[in-house]
């Protein structure tokens, strides 16, 4: 049985909402490289709340674009980049400093940050790019695990693109 949430994300001083329609394409805990750096960068902003978990992961729901939406302080959001021609960007309300989403600006979805729902949360659903996790993360074995991304990863999004052209 899963733990209703309410389906906006907020900022950790609440100035900054986003508003979701319907459920995650997925919950996941990803360990990349890219993905500890740019949580190291979000984390150094100043007063910024903690974006890594202490095994080294970042958790994330995945939404489709089409599901998410700015219903409050769309002028406070502010996007960091690793490097200037990276095609990801994380998304932070600058009142804060609160990690919102991780935008992969090729794709049709945003990595929402899990913490932005609360303690109610959805769960997460996999583990990946554990190939790359720090040497003192323990992974805790609460869900799937892989060293990659997984053809379930890739297939739950595949679904959702689909669903997205068709209008579902």
């Amino acid at each position: 049985m899963t733990t209703a949430y309410e389906p906006i994300a907020r900022c950790a001083c609440g100035s900054v909402e986003l508003e979701i329609t319907g459920s995650p394409i997925m919950g996941a805990a990803c360990y990349c490289d890219d993905c500890q750096e740019g949580a190291r960068q979000v984390e150094a902003l100043p007063s910024a709340r903690p974006v890594l978990e202490p095994d080294g992961g970042t958790e994330y729901l995945l939404y489709r674009k089409d599901r998410v939406r700015c219903s409050k302080g769309s002028d406070l959001m502010q996007a960091y980049r690793i490097k200037p021609e990276s095609p990801t960007q994380r998304v932070v309300a600058t009142c804060c400093n609160s990690a919102m989403y991780l935008d992969f600006q090729k794709g049709h979805w945003f990595s929402v940050y899990r913490a932005r729902f609360g303690s109610n949360a959805p769960p997460l659903q996999m583990r990946i790019q554990t190939k790359f996790k720090p040497e003192n993360g323990d992974i805790p074995n609460d869900v799937p695990s892989y060293a990659t991304y997984p053809f379930k990863f890739v297939a739950k999004l595949m679904v959702a693109r689909v669903a997205m052209l068709v209008g579902r």
